[in-house]
């Protein structure tokens, strides 16, 4: 049962929207996915497992913008079977390394201020806090954004 990181393919999504269940509040739609599997400003990396059969424990999307050196973790999910296996930090290094080849400087995300397991794997990454968002999601739960700076790069 080795985890392997990949691209996501559009089969894949029945599977994000699946992982998207076990994220508090704000949920992504059917459309939202298959639009992100499809747009060039858009990476979605999933990580799967094979046991009796292969499953999807864990996704990532990573936004790129024409003209912007920071590119933004949209989304990062793991399967709650499959915490604390490293997938997380996983997936957010193959992020980072998207994010280098696109020419970006460095990597912004959201996080909700409650959410103690990804801000200690953030602060371990190098994410420092850029700003508080009270009230932020869908269910008033605040939010913080952090930035990390990517090694050799300056962000704009």
């Amino acid at each position: 049962m080795s985890p392997r990181l990949r691209r996501a393919r559009t089969g894949d999504v029945d599977a994000i929207l699946e992982l998207e269940r076990h994220f508090p509040g704000d949920r992504m739609s059917r459309a939202s996915v298959q639009r992100f599997l499809r747009v060039a400003s858009a990476r979605v990396w999933v990580v799967e497992i094979t046991a009796a059969r292969t499953h999807v424990v864990g996704a990532l999307i990573l936004l790129t913008r024409r003209g912007s050196t920071i590119a933004r973790i949209y989304s990062v999910v793991v399967d709650p079977i499959a915490r604390g296996l490293g997938l997380g930090r996983r997936l957010v290094q193959v992020a980072e390394r998207g994010a280098r080849a696109a020419g970006c400087a460095a990597v912004s995300l959201e996080v909700r201020e409650d959410n103690a397991a990804a801000r200690a794997l953030y602060a371990s990454l190098g994410y420092a806090e850029r700003q508080r968002l009270p009230g932020y999601y869908d269910d008033g739960g605040d939010g913080l954004r952090l930035r990390k700076v990517l090694a050799g790069r300056r962000a704009r």
